[in-house]
Protein backbone atom coordinates (compact mmCIF):
# COMPACT_ATOMS: atom_id res chain seq x y z
CA UNK A 1 0.00 0.00 0.00
CA UNK A 2 1.46 3.45 -1.03
CA UNK A 3 1.84 5.89 1.82
CA UNK A 4 1.17 9.39 1.76
CA UNK A 5 2.93 12.68 3.90
CA UNK A 6 0.49 14.28 5.85
CA UNK A 7 1.43 17.20 3.87
CA UNK A 8 0.60 15.96 0.48
CA UNK A 9 -2.57 14.14 2.01
CA UNK A 10 -3.78 17.37 3.30
CA UNK A 11 -3.13 19.21 -0.22
CA UNK A 12 -4.66 16.02 -2.11
CA UNK A 13 -7.85 16.24 0.59
CA UNK A 14 -7.79 20.23 -0.46
CA UNK A 15 -7.99 19.75 -3.90
CA UNK A 16 -10.46 16.85 -3.54
CA UNK A 17 -13.00 19.26 -2.07
CA UNK A 18 -12.46 22.37 -4.44
CA UNK A 19 -13.18 19.56 -7.40
CA UNK A 20 -16.29 18.36 -5.38
CA UNK A 21 -17.50 21.25 -4.67
CA UNK A 22 -17.49 22.80 -7.80
CA UNK A 23 -18.85 20.10 -9.11
CA UNK A 24 -21.77 20.52 -6.68
CA UNK A 25 -22.29 24.03 -7.36
CA UNK A 26 -22.47 23.62 -10.66
CA UNK A 27 -24.90 20.73 -10.33
CA UNK A 28 -27.47 22.76 -8.78
CA UNK A 29 -27.86 24.25 -12.09
CA UNK A 30 -29.63 22.16 -14.27
CA UNK A 31 -31.59 22.23 -17.05
CA UNK A 32 -35.05 21.74 -16.27
CA UNK A 33 -34.87 23.08 -13.00
CA UNK A 34 -38.56 24.33 -12.70
CA UNK A 35 -39.86 21.26 -14.26
CA UNK A 36 -41.59 20.22 -11.18
CA UNK A 37 -42.27 24.09 -9.84
CA UNK A 38 -43.03 26.03 -12.49
CA UNK A 39 -43.05 24.52 -15.67
CA UNK A 40 -43.86 27.51 -17.50
CA UNK A 41 -41.15 29.83 -16.99
CA UNK A 42 -39.17 29.92 -19.96
CA UNK A 43 -42.50 30.08 -22.27
CA UNK A 44 -43.66 33.35 -20.40
CA UNK A 45 -40.09 34.53 -20.40
CA UNK A 46 -39.77 33.55 -24.25
CA UNK A 47 -43.21 35.47 -24.82
CA UNK A 48 -42.33 38.84 -23.45
CA UNK A 49 -38.84 38.35 -25.13
CA UNK A 50 -40.87 37.98 -28.00
CA UNK A 51 -43.24 41.06 -27.95
CA UNK A 52 -40.82 43.07 -26.58
CA UNK A 53 -38.25 42.39 -29.87
CA UNK A 54 -41.35 42.84 -32.08
CA UNK A 55 -41.58 46.54 -30.69
CA UNK A 56 -37.71 47.12 -30.73
CA UNK A 57 -35.60 44.64 -32.06
CA UNK A 58 -32.41 46.56 -30.53
CA UNK A 59 -33.83 44.84 -27.49
CA UNK A 60 -32.39 41.73 -28.11
CA UNK A 61 -28.69 43.30 -27.66
CA UNK A 62 -29.68 45.09 -24.36
CA UNK A 63 -31.13 41.74 -22.95
CA UNK A 64 -27.88 39.62 -24.33
CA UNK A 65 -25.86 42.66 -22.89
CA UNK A 66 -27.82 42.86 -19.30
CA UNK A 67 -26.92 39.02 -18.87
CA UNK A 68 -23.29 40.18 -19.81
CA UNK A 69 -22.66 42.64 -17.53
CA UNK A 70 -24.60 41.16 -14.46
CA UNK A 71 -22.11 37.84 -14.41
CA UNK A 72 -19.25 39.71 -14.64
CA UNK A 73 -20.06 41.44 -11.97
CA UNK A 74 -20.78 39.41 -8.78
CA UNK A 75 -21.88 36.67 -10.53
CA UNK A 76 -25.39 35.87 -12.64
CA UNK A 77 -27.28 36.79 -9.36
CA UNK A 78 -29.10 39.42 -10.82
CA UNK A 79 -27.35 42.79 -9.44
CA UNK A 80 -27.69 44.68 -12.28
CA UNK A 81 -31.31 44.90 -11.80
CA UNK A 82 -31.46 46.48 -8.29
CA UNK A 83 -32.17 50.43 -7.66
CA UNK A 84 -29.90 52.33 -6.14
CA UNK A 85 -30.49 53.24 -2.71
CA UNK A 86 -29.68 56.64 -1.09
CA UNK A 87 -26.86 55.14 0.31
CA UNK A 88 -25.50 53.49 -2.37
CA UNK A 89 -25.08 53.86 -6.25
CA UNK A 90 -26.11 50.39 -7.68
CA UNK A 91 -24.54 48.91 -10.47
CA UNK A 92 -27.53 49.76 -13.08
CA UNK A 93 -26.51 53.77 -12.35
CA UNK A 94 -22.79 53.28 -13.34
CA UNK A 95 -21.30 55.05 -16.25
CA UNK A 96 -20.93 51.65 -17.72
CA UNK A 97 -24.78 51.22 -18.03
CA UNK A 98 -26.46 54.32 -17.29
CA UNK A 99 -27.97 55.52 -20.43
CA UNK A 100 -26.80 52.78 -22.62
CA UNK A 101 -28.31 49.57 -20.71
CA UNK A 102 -31.84 48.54 -21.10
CA UNK A 103 -34.53 46.44 -21.17
CA UNK A 104 -35.24 46.38 -17.36
CA UNK A 105 -39.33 46.26 -18.15
CA UNK A 106 -38.80 43.04 -20.24
CA UNK A 107 -37.81 41.60 -17.14
CA UNK A 108 -39.70 43.02 -14.97
CA UNK A 109 -43.10 41.78 -17.03
CA UNK A 110 -42.21 38.25 -16.98
CA UNK A 111 -41.34 38.33 -13.26
CA UNK A 112 -45.07 39.93 -12.59
CA UNK A 113 -46.88 37.14 -14.23
CA UNK A 114 -44.44 34.57 -12.92
CA UNK A 115 -45.13 35.58 -9.61
CA UNK A 116 -48.69 35.39 -10.44
CA UNK A 117 -48.82 31.83 -11.51
CA UNK A 118 -45.63 30.76 -9.52
CA UNK A 119 -45.03 32.92 -6.72
CA UNK A 120 -41.78 33.27 -5.18
CA UNK A 121 -40.57 30.03 -7.11
CA UNK A 122 -38.07 32.05 -10.07
CA UNK A 123 -35.30 34.02 -9.58
CA UNK A 124 -34.97 37.45 -11.14
CA UNK A 125 -31.43 35.93 -12.09
CA UNK A 126 -33.01 33.09 -14.16
CA UNK A 127 -35.25 35.16 -15.99
CA UNK A 128 -32.03 37.11 -16.93
CA UNK A 129 -30.43 34.18 -18.43
CA UNK A 130 -33.69 32.72 -20.32
CA UNK A 131 -34.13 36.30 -21.89
CA UNK A 132 -30.83 36.57 -23.05
CA UNK A 133 -31.10 33.14 -24.69
CA UNK A 134 -34.48 34.27 -26.15
CA UNK A 135 -32.73 37.14 -27.73
CA UNK A 136 -29.80 36.10 -29.27
CA UNK A 137 -32.51 33.33 -30.96
CA UNK A 138 -34.41 35.97 -32.01
CA UNK A 139 -31.49 37.79 -33.65
CA UNK A 140 -30.69 34.59 -35.69
CA UNK A 141 -28.33 32.71 -33.31
CA UNK A 142 -28.66 29.39 -31.81
CA UNK A 143 -30.85 28.67 -28.98
CA UNK A 144 -29.43 26.44 -26.20
CA UNK A 145 -30.56 24.79 -23.28
CA UNK A 146 -30.08 26.62 -20.16
CA UNK A 147 -29.06 25.69 -17.06
CA UNK A 148 -31.30 27.13 -14.34
CA UNK A 149 -31.27 27.38 -10.58
CA UNK A 150 -29.46 30.30 -9.83
CA UNK A 151 -30.60 32.76 -6.95
CA UNK A 152 -30.78 36.49 -6.66
CA UNK A 153 -27.98 38.07 -4.72
CA UNK A 154 -28.51 41.56 -2.23
CA UNK A 155 -26.25 43.49 -3.11
CA UNK A 156 -25.47 46.05 -5.87
CA UNK A 157 -22.66 48.44 -6.13
CA UNK A 158 -21.42 50.53 -9.02
CA UNK A 159 -18.34 50.62 -7.55
CA UNK A 160 -17.23 47.15 -8.80
CA UNK A 161 -17.91 47.39 -11.83
CA UNK A 162 -13.92 48.94 -12.85
CA UNK A 163 -12.13 46.24 -13.23
CA UNK A 164 -14.64 43.55 -13.55
CA UNK A 165 -16.32 44.97 -17.35
CA UNK A 166 -13.78 45.60 -19.67
CA UNK A 167 -14.40 49.33 -21.11
CA UNK A 168 -13.81 50.02 -24.87
CA UNK A 169 -10.51 50.78 -24.36
CA UNK A 170 -8.91 47.98 -23.59
CA UNK A 171 -6.29 46.05 -25.38
CA UNK A 172 -5.86 42.80 -26.50
CA UNK A 173 -3.92 41.45 -23.34
CA UNK A 174 -6.15 43.46 -21.03
CA UNK A 175 -8.98 41.71 -22.17
CA UNK A 176 -7.27 38.51 -22.16
CA UNK A 177 -6.23 39.08 -18.43
CA UNK A 178 -10.05 39.79 -17.79
CA UNK A 179 -11.68 37.20 -19.37
CA UNK A 180 -8.89 34.40 -17.62
CA UNK A 181 -9.60 36.18 -14.31
CA UNK A 182 -13.51 35.16 -15.31
CA UNK A 183 -12.47 31.77 -15.73
CA UNK A 184 -12.58 31.93 -19.80
CA UNK A 185 -9.59 30.89 -22.48
CA UNK A 186 -8.84 33.85 -24.63
CA UNK A 187 -10.66 31.47 -27.35
CA UNK A 188 -13.46 32.64 -25.62
CA UNK A 189 -13.10 35.75 -25.29
CA UNK A 190 -12.45 36.00 -28.88
CA UNK A 191 -16.18 33.86 -29.09
CA UNK A 192 -17.37 36.25 -26.98
CA UNK A 193 -16.66 39.63 -28.17
CA UNK A 194 -18.62 38.27 -31.18
CA UNK A 195 -21.74 40.04 -28.67
CA UNK A 196 -20.71 43.10 -30.28
CA UNK A 197 -22.24 41.54 -33.51
CA UNK A 198 -25.50 42.87 -31.95
CA UNK A 199 -26.39 46.79 -30.91
CA UNK A 200 -25.39 50.19 -30.95
CA UNK A 201 -22.85 52.33 -29.13
CA UNK A 202 -23.06 56.06 -27.90
CA UNK A 203 -20.28 58.50 -29.33
CA UNK A 204 -18.36 58.45 -26.34
CA UNK A 205 -17.54 54.69 -25.92
CA UNK A 206 -15.28 55.59 -29.39
CA UNK A 207 -15.25 59.14 -30.14
CA UNK A 208 -11.27 59.40 -28.73
CA UNK A 209 -10.70 56.91 -31.86
CA UNK A 210 -11.92 59.89 -34.18
CA UNK A 211 -10.65 62.72 -32.53
CA UNK A 212 -7.94 62.46 -29.77
CA UNK A 213 -6.72 58.72 -30.14
CA UNK A 214 -3.84 57.89 -27.45
CA UNK A 215 -3.83 62.22 -26.56
CA UNK A 216 -2.62 62.74 -30.22
CA UNK A 217 -5.46 65.00 -31.03
CA UNK A 218 -5.47 62.53 -34.59
CA UNK A 219 -7.26 59.81 -35.70
CA UNK A 220 -6.85 56.33 -35.30
CA UNK A 221 -5.04 55.05 -38.56
CA UNK A 222 -6.25 52.05 -37.87
CA UNK A 223 -9.77 52.70 -38.91
CA UNK A 224 -10.85 52.20 -42.43
CA UNK A 225 -11.21 56.04 -43.64
CA UNK A 226 -14.13 55.35 -45.32
CA UNK A 227 -15.84 54.42 -42.23
CA UNK A 228 -14.03 56.80 -39.59
CA UNK A 229 -15.41 59.70 -42.44
CA UNK A 230 -19.20 58.35 -41.75
CA UNK A 231 -18.42 58.22 -37.82
CA UNK A 232 -17.82 61.52 -38.00
CA UNK A 233 -20.74 62.48 -39.47
CA UNK A 234 -22.78 60.98 -37.06
CA UNK A 235 -20.51 61.81 -34.21
CA UNK A 236 -19.75 65.99 -34.72
CA UNK A 237 -16.40 66.49 -32.11
CA UNK A 238 -17.74 67.07 -28.76
CA UNK A 239 -21.34 65.84 -29.56
CA UNK A 240 -22.67 64.83 -26.14
CA UNK A 241 -26.38 64.23 -27.34
CA UNK A 242 -27.14 61.02 -25.43
CA UNK A 243 -29.64 60.52 -28.18
CA UNK A 244 -27.14 59.68 -30.92
CA UNK A 245 -26.19 56.17 -31.28
CA UNK A 246 -24.30 54.27 -34.09
CA UNK A 247 -25.04 50.42 -35.18
CA UNK A 248 -22.01 48.20 -33.93
CA UNK A 249 -21.47 46.47 -36.92
CA UNK A 250 -23.26 46.44 -40.90
CA UNK A 251 -26.07 44.40 -39.69
CA UNK A 252 -26.57 45.47 -35.62
CA UNK A 253 -30.02 43.47 -35.54
CA UNK A 254 -28.56 39.81 -36.79
CA UNK A 255 -26.96 37.82 -34.73
CA UNK A 256 -24.00 36.97 -37.59
CA UNK A 257 -20.19 36.59 -37.80
CA UNK A 258 -20.57 40.36 -39.16
CA UNK A 259 -18.97 41.46 -36.42
CA UNK A 260 -15.32 39.69 -37.33
CA UNK A 261 -16.04 40.48 -41.02
CA UNK A 262 -15.61 44.57 -39.96
CA UNK A 263 -12.44 43.95 -37.85
CA UNK A 264 -11.14 42.19 -40.57
CA UNK A 265 -11.84 45.24 -43.34
CA UNK A 266 -10.55 47.53 -40.09
CA UNK A 267 -14.57 49.03 -38.80
CA UNK A 268 -14.22 47.84 -35.58
CA UNK A 269 -15.90 50.20 -33.45
CA UNK A 270 -14.24 50.09 -30.63
CA UNK A 271 -10.47 50.04 -29.77
CA UNK A 272 -11.14 46.73 -28.05
CA UNK A 273 -12.47 45.40 -31.01
CA UNK A 274 -10.17 46.34 -33.44
CA UNK A 275 -7.13 45.32 -30.87
CA UNK A 276 -8.26 41.49 -31.49
CA UNK A 277 -6.15 42.01 -34.82
CA UNK A 278 -2.80 42.68 -32.95
CA UNK A 279 -2.33 39.69 -31.95
CA UNK A 280 -1.05 36.53 -34.11
CA UNK A 281 -3.64 34.15 -31.90
CA UNK A 282 -6.61 36.06 -31.67
CA UNK A 283 -6.20 37.16 -35.56
CA UNK A 284 -6.28 33.89 -36.59
CA UNK A 285 -9.46 33.23 -34.23
CA UNK A 286 -11.47 36.38 -36.16
CA UNK A 287 -10.37 35.30 -39.62
CA UNK A 288 -11.56 31.59 -38.72
CA UNK A 289 -14.69 33.27 -37.30
CA UNK A 290 -15.35 35.49 -40.24
CA UNK A 291 -15.14 32.37 -43.01
CA UNK A 292 -17.28 29.78 -40.40
CA UNK A 293 -20.19 31.75 -39.37
CA UNK A 294 -22.33 28.44 -38.14
CA UNK A 295 -19.35 27.43 -36.13
CA UNK A 296 -18.88 30.46 -34.49
CA UNK A 297 -22.56 30.63 -33.37
CA UNK A 298 -22.22 27.14 -31.78
CA UNK A 299 -19.24 28.63 -29.48
CA UNK A 300 -20.99 31.13 -28.75
CA UNK A 301 -23.60 29.22 -27.56
CA UNK A 302 -21.27 27.36 -25.62
CA UNK A 303 -19.62 30.23 -24.25
CA UNK A 304 -22.94 31.97 -23.03
CA UNK A 305 -23.89 28.56 -21.00
CA UNK A 306 -20.33 28.87 -19.17
CA UNK A 307 -20.83 32.19 -19.00
CA UNK A 308 -24.09 32.00 -17.15
CA UNK A 309 -22.46 29.63 -14.33
CA UNK A 310 -20.17 32.45 -12.87
CA UNK A 311 -20.58 32.47 -9.35
CA UNK A 312 -23.87 31.67 -9.25
CA UNK A 313 -25.53 31.86 -6.02
CA UNK A 314 -27.34 28.62 -5.28
CA UNK A 315 -29.04 26.52 -2.81
CA UNK A 316 -30.25 28.70 0.54
CA UNK A 317 -27.58 31.35 -1.13
CA UNK A 318 -29.69 34.70 -1.35
CA UNK A 319 -33.04 35.10 -2.59
CA UNK A 320 -35.99 34.80 -4.71
CA UNK A 321 -36.67 38.45 -4.99
CA UNK A 322 -40.77 39.31 -5.22
CA UNK A 323 -39.88 42.86 -7.32
CA UNK A 324 -36.24 42.19 -8.98
CA UNK A 325 -35.51 45.99 -8.35
CA UNK A 326 -35.48 45.87 -4.72
CA UNK A 327 -34.16 43.21 -2.30
CA UNK A 328 -36.74 41.32 -0.07
CA UNK A 329 -37.40 43.03 3.35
Amino acid sequence: MIKMRPSKLSLVSVILFVLLFSQCVLSQLRVGFYKDTCRVVEFIVKEEVVKAIIKDRGLAAALMRMHFHDCFVRGCDASILLNSTPSSTAEKDSFANNPSLRGYEVIDNAKARLEIVCKGVVSCADIIAFAARDSIEMAGGLGYDVPAGRRDGRTSLASEIIGNLPPPTFNVDQLTQMFANKGFTQEEMVTLSGGHTLGRSHCSSFSDRLYNFSGTLKQDASLDPTYAAKLKQQCPQGSTDPNVVVPMTSTPSIADAGYYIDILANRGLFTSDHTLLTSPPTANQVAENAKNPIQWKVKFATAMVKMGQLDVLTGSEGEIRANCRVINS
